[in-house]
């Protein structure tokens, strides 16, 4: 902005006529009436008489006079300052283009002003020259412009340099920026903006150059830097940006990298930036001081826990490298174990406090001094709940590990955050927790707070199912659903919810050829007192030989029935749920043809399946979307009567399936880094019999393959057949699959799994959670115990994604490379070659 004395000058000068002969002098001076003892120069006194405003047009005149400091009834001197400050006044608003001022008339000692005013133009609109119209609408919000806004040196200067700004952020470092003001001819004192921009090139990172570091290398240094990257090949995915708060933030992460490597006196001395050729050069110069060491740490203040004990919680010993990091996560919040404030706060003392206080520093080692202050025992007062829009309070209370009159644990605040992330309802990223201490009474208030998601499913499909040609689907899975609200017609909207019950319905048809029908619910907490489970299932499915509807073609028809009833343990701990079901299902085939196997010669027959299972499970996973940390784990047994030990009982009669069957699923979940998580799992299953003359039935086998999903034919699904995906191979039931999974198999009756993968999120939103995936894994099944060798297994690997949303669950796509040759029906062996799976509503197993 130019200077103010530069504009007056040459318009703030004061004209008066006295009589006939009109005078004119510089910056606030008047000439006086001429006098016999005076000269025209000669300072006057007045009375200020009155002030006019000319000129304005939008400005109030009232206000433009009050700005201007000048009183009517003020004495003023003519010439003097006064004149000369009311004009610097008015200058200094920014609003005016040109000030002058005159003396419209002189009466009986009284004087009376005239202010001509130019006003500065008013915005009228802005436009952008030289750039895309994306950019300019990015631009547009940026510098939020606003209409009928006066046009400034400021505003301009201010426009300029955000627009400056928006380009170096994108590397533009030589952006040009000219503002030219436009004339509106559809508005009086209105201009146009025109904002013209040269972005030039990109200017890129070309060398970052470590100045003084001795203890790492420059490469080390660079990695520690998050966004400010070199752009070099063959670094593909760094920008080579240079931004400066991110760089700020990068210097940052350096300093603290350093401190946690035992110099904590690190320090960043300069940095700079100089041009080479078309791009920059970083120089960072650093002063790493000297590498520390713990010698001796003592503690004061503790009663509850005595030192050693205290001690062995911090497990930093003598000699151990200094790092501040390290101490604060020993102290406050140490993710991969306990930690000293978690051992005083899952005891109830939400009031301890934990302060380190360096005491000596000798050579290159340092003392430290724990000063304690344990408090009293806090107790929950209330718990509050906010969010729930749809599910019941009552549902979100009984998930809760926090009750009023209970000591506070911070371990089970945590838990209680777990058990509504897997409750499903909610978003897990949303839920909060925050803790109200009063520490004049010794309680704590508890704040939940939860954003409700879409957890209902709805499928309507299409789809190829081999045998029975097209095959169309509809299913419902309501995961909320309640009960109690059923009977009355105003919650049906569209379905009465808000009770944790879960009820679905599924229809597959195929006209009278194929249909399936299947009905599910589960009370999680039967009672509402306990976590005791109750699910009860009805299936039925009709399966019909011929393309068309024949009323003598042969068919395979089920019934079933299953209940079950779970409960959650204490001991080993309360992660651990133990459920036992009976399942009954009835098999009836009419000149249909064999399942597999040759166990139904003539096409015909009847088989009922009773079976009581038992499975003990462990779930302690953080988030059942995208997990983080924690396990999962399953023993499960299925056993039906053994019939064929019974006196007088055929052993090869099928009439009643026989077998016992053992499975065995884990998976780990392990933060790697950031938000990388490497998941890895094992899966076992056995299936015998209870006498060694009886070959296990074509009931509840293994085929391994593909997706897991079981395509090519429905007398597998029919017949119970567990499908176990293996990626990079062929689905079950085709010509090149593993030999225990091909259409003339009944499946395997043993088979083991192994699996590693690395998950990296790309959205959280929980209305479509993605995260990709890289994978190797190896399986196998075997048709008999003879054969089975668990160290030979097809291996494979490849990349994948997920996506998970509300309303359809979870969709999966993966690309799998199998590395070992499968055998020919006709003898040889299968060309390897690479797989495209595709999956719904299911994770692999």
């Amino acid at each position: 902005m130019s200077s103010p004395y530069h504009k007056i000058l040459p318009v703030a000068a004061l004209a008066f006529t006295l009589g006939t002969a009109p005078l004119t002098t510089a910056l606030g001076q008047v000439a006086a009436p001429a006098a016999a003892s005076s000269t025209a120069d000669e300072p006057q006194r007045y009375t200020l008489g009155g002030i006019t405003i000319s000129g304005a047009r939008y400005l109030d005149p009232n206000t433009l006079i009050g700005l201007s400091g000048l009183k009517v009834g003020d004495p003023i001197t003519i010439p003097g300052e006064e004149i000369g400050r009311a004009i610097r006044k008015l200058w200094d608003q920014g609003i005016l283009g040109d000030v002058s001022v005159s003396i419209a008339r002189v009466e009986s000692g009284r004087v009376f002003l005239d202010f001509n005013l130019k006003e500065r133009p008013r915005l009228s609109k802005f436009v952008f020259e030289g750039i895309s119209k994306g950019q300019g609408e990015e631009l547009r919000n940026k510098i939020k412009l606003i209409r009928g806004k006066v046009v400034t040196d400021a505003l301009l200067s201010n426009t300029r340099a955000q627009v400056r700004k928006f380009y170096t952020n994108k590397g533009f470092l030589d952006a040009k920026v000219n503002i030219v003001q436009r004339p509106d001819s559809s508005l009086s004192n209105s201009v146009v903006l025109a904002i013209n921009v040269d972005k030039g090139s990109k200017v890129k990172i070309e060398e970052i150059d470590f100045v003084g570091n001795t203890a790492f290398t420059d490469g080390k240094l660079k990695g520690k830097f998050k966004k400010t990257k070199e752009k070099k090949f063959p670094k593909f995915f760094n920008s080579g940006k240079y931004q400066a708060k991110e760089f700020a933030d990068d210097k940052q992460l350096l300093l603290d990298f350093y401190n946690a490597q035992g110099y904590r006196d690190a320090t960043i001395v300069s940095d700079s930036l100089t041009r080479v050729d078309d791009g920059l050069k970083l120089t960072v110069r650093v002063d790493e001081g000297p590498k520390y060491y713990f010698r001796n740490i003592s503690w004061n203040g503790n009663y509850l826990y005595d030192d050693k004990t205290l001690a062995s919680v911090l497990g930093i010993k003598e000699g151990s490298v200094y790092s501040k990091e390290t101490l604060d996560k020993r102290l406050n919040y140490n993710p991969t174990g306990q930690d000293v404030t978690s051992l005083y706060m899952n005891d109830g003392y939400l009031f301890f406090n934990i302060e380190p206080v360096e005491t000596r520093v000798d050579g290159d080692s340092i003392d430290i001094e724990m000063r304690v202050s344990e408090g009293v025992q806090a107790r929950v007062k209330e718990v509050r709940i906010a969010g729930n829009t749809k599910t019941s309070d009552h549902v979100v209370r009984r998930t809760l590990y926090t009750l009023p009159g209970d000591k506070f644990s911070r371990e089970n605040l945590i838990r209680s955050q777990r058990e509504l992330a897997t409750l499903g309802y909610f978003d897990p990223e949303k839920i909060g927790l925050n803790p109200v201490p009063n520490q004049a009474d010794g309680t704590v208030d508890i704040n939940y707070t939860v954003e409700e998601k879409p957890s209902d499913q709805i499928t309507l499909s299409g789809g190829w199912g081999g045998y029975a040609g097209f095959i169309g689907t509809v299913g419902l899975v309501f995961n909320n659903f309640s009960l109690r609200k059923a009977a009355t017609l105003k919650n049906w909207t569209p379905v009465p919810s808000g009770d944790g019950q879960r009820l679905a319905l599924n229809v597959q048809a195929n006209g009278p050829q194929y249909q399936a029908y299947s009905f599910s619910f589960t009370e999680p907490w039967l009672g509402g007192r306990k976590p005791n489970s109750l699910s009860v299932s009805l299936t039925k499915t009709i399966l019909r030989n011929g393309s068309s509807f024949d009323a003598n073609a042969g068919s395979l028809k089920t019934n079933g029935a299953s209940l079950a009833l779970g409960r959650r343990l204490r001991w080993p701990d309360d992660y651990f749920t133990l459920t036992n079901g009976l399942s009954i299902t009835q098999y009836k085939l009419d000149r249909y043809g064999d399942i597999g196997g040759g166990f139904f010669p003539t096409g015909s027959g009847n088989a009922t399946n009773i079976t009581l299972n038992t499975t003990l499970s462990r779930n302690s996973i953080d988030n059942p979307t995208f997990t983080r940390r924690g396990s999962s784990l399953s023993l499960s047994l299925s056993l039906t009567p053994p019939y064929s030990v019974f006196p007088g009982a055929h052993p090869d009669v099928i009439e009643w399936v026989e077998f016992h069957k053992w499975m065995f699923d884990a998976s780990w979940f392990t933060p790697i880094v950031g938000k990388l998580v490497l998941n890895t799992r094992a899966h076992f299953g056995f299936i015998g019999t209870y006498n060694p003359g009886r070959q296990i039935g074509p009931f509840e086998r293994f085929k391994m393959g593909g997706a897991g999903l079981g395509f090519g034919g429905q007398a597998n699904f029919i017949a119970g057949t567990e499908f176990i995906g293996l990626r990079g191979y062929a689905d079950p039931n085709e010509s090149n699959a593993i030999p225990t999974a091909r259409s003339n198999s009944a499946g395997g009756v043993v088979y083991n799994k192994f699996v590693m993968e690395m998950r990296y999120p790309v959205s959280l939103n929980p209305a479509a959670t993605v995260y990709v995936l890289s994978f190797a894994e190896a399986g196998n099944s075997f048709d008999n115990y003879t054969n089975y060798n668990p160290y030979k297994l097809y291996r494979s690997a490849g990349v994948g994604a997920r996506v998970f949303m509300s309303a359809f669950g979870l969709l999966g796509f993966d690309y799998g490379w199998g590395f070992d040759q499968v055998p020919r029906v006709a003898g040889g062996s299968a060309q390897k070659t690479g797989i495209f799976h595709f999956i719904i509503g299911q994770q692999i197993r």
